[in-house]
């Protein structure tokens, strides 16, 4: 036992809003409706060209750590940030593990570190600081060359009997007068996106909607979200629009089924609606379907099930291989770890995991520069125009978040 290393865990008095501790800088976090985890300081890291690769090192990791606590649910933990095509990207998938981290949830508040010396952070009460957005500019293709590969995209699935939706995305630089604070991001996106998943990992940043995968206790839920419409007008009418949208309602079956497929091998029943819902957010409306499904094997963590369910159509399209194909050819991206899993996985399996959406990656050269990235679903119905006009839409929350 002396040769483990060894975590405590010790209950917090008072549940402030996770936010609340997270510092100026050097932190990792997830957050959601006031609740998640801060996590301090860095004990371990895995780096490797694909996801499943860093898994592998993090699961033989795990077998050295030793912990106490006396609160169900409680366990170290690894933040997680996977590459979204690692056949196509210079980019490397990270695990890390934190030094200390402290958890918000079910209306409790513990403390976990390897540091028998350390204290628990204090709640931080400093205002977070302006930071006014100086320029943008395109990363890879400007707004009509990729309008181009839309078309180029819908000439393709109408001449592939096989390729039924293909994932484009575009990417843009944006630069500010002075370092980008990641806290400042995070604590607007928190605030603003309520019903989003709100991440800080490793120099990616973001408000996602979409949930991968959710383990808890055996119950595993994804979010599936396809089908978009700016939210400019009557939320009412405009969701009336996508409901009754064919093009939508195709593009969304696409990335339900595809989820539901992945998931049946794991699961000994499921819950699949057979219609979508509309979830509203401040820029955008989105199609969007629960599915849950009960584990059958309690080894399966949900980093296994992250693997498994990735890439799904909502992020790349269908089938799989080919939509990849088309990618690769017609976006002229590195994504790097864009529209790749995210989120946290604990030593008991458990986790939350969603897809990196609505985010950017703080350039790793210049602190005062963030690449943003939005995508959109292309299918044989889609019109060039309001495919760009919904990446736009898909922008918003970043840049409004950098002052613009």
């Amino acid at each position: 036992m002396s040769d483990l290393r060894q975590a405590r865990t010790i209950a917090l008095d008072g549940t402030a809003a996770i936010e609340r501790y997270l510092p100026a800088s050097g932190a990792t976090a997830w957050m959601r409706g006031g609740e998640g985890i801060i996590g301090f300081g860095e004990i371990a890291r895995f780096e490797a060209a694909s996801l499943a690769e860093a898994a592998g090192q993090w699961n033989a990791f795990t077998k050295t750590l030793a912990h106490r606590s006396l609160i169900p649910h409680a366990h170290p933990l690894a933040f997680v940030s996977g590459v979204f095509d690692p056949s196509n990207s210079a980019g490397m998938s990270v695990i890390v593990v934190p030094e200390s981290t402290i958890t918000v949830r079910h209306g409790k508040a513990w403390f976990t570190t390897f540091n028998e010396n350390l204290s628990v952070p204090e709640v931080i009460t400093a205002p977070v600081p302006p930071m006014p957005l100086a320029e943008i500019t395109p990363n890879g293709l400007d707004g009509r060359e990729w309008k181009r590969a839309v078309t180029q995209a819908i000439e393709l699935l109408a001449q592939d009997c096989e390729l039924e939706k293909v994932v484009l995305a575009r990417a843009v630089t944006a630069k500010t007068a002075s370092p980008i604070s990641l806290r400042q991001l995070a604590t607007h996106l928190s605030a603003q996106y309520k019903n989003c998943w709100t991440f800080i990992v490793d120099g990616m940043v973001g408000a996602s909607p979409e949930l991968l995968i959710r383990l808890e206790d055996g119950l595993a839920t994804s979010r599936v979200l396809a089908g978009t419409i700016p939210r400019e007008g009557s939320t009412e009418k405009l969701s009336q629009v996508l409901i009754d949208s064919d093009k939508d309602l195709r593009e969304h079956e696409y990335a339900r089924d595809s989820v539901a497929q992945a998931l049946e091998p794991f699961c000994s029943a499921m819950n699949v609606p057979d219609a979508p819902s509309v979830l509203r957010l401040p820029n955008v409306l989105h199609l969007a379907s629960d599915i849950t499904g009960i584990v059958h094997d309690s080894s399966t963590s949900a980093l296994d099930l992250a693997l498994a369910l990735h890439p799904s159509a909502a992020v790349c399209g269908t089938p799989t291989a080919l939509a990849r194909q088309a990618i690769a050819e017609l976006e002229q991206l590195d994504r790097g770890r864009y529209a790749g899993p995210i989120g946290w996985v604990d030593t008991s399996g458990n986790g939350e995991i969603a897809i990196a959406l609505r985010c950017g990656k703080l350039n790793d050269n210049d602190p005062r520069q963030i690449e943003l990235y939005a995508g959109c679903g292309i299918i044989s119905e889609s019109d060039p125009e309001a495919e760009y006009a919904e990446t736009q839409a898909k922008l918003l929350p970043m840049l409004n978040a950098l002052g613009r």
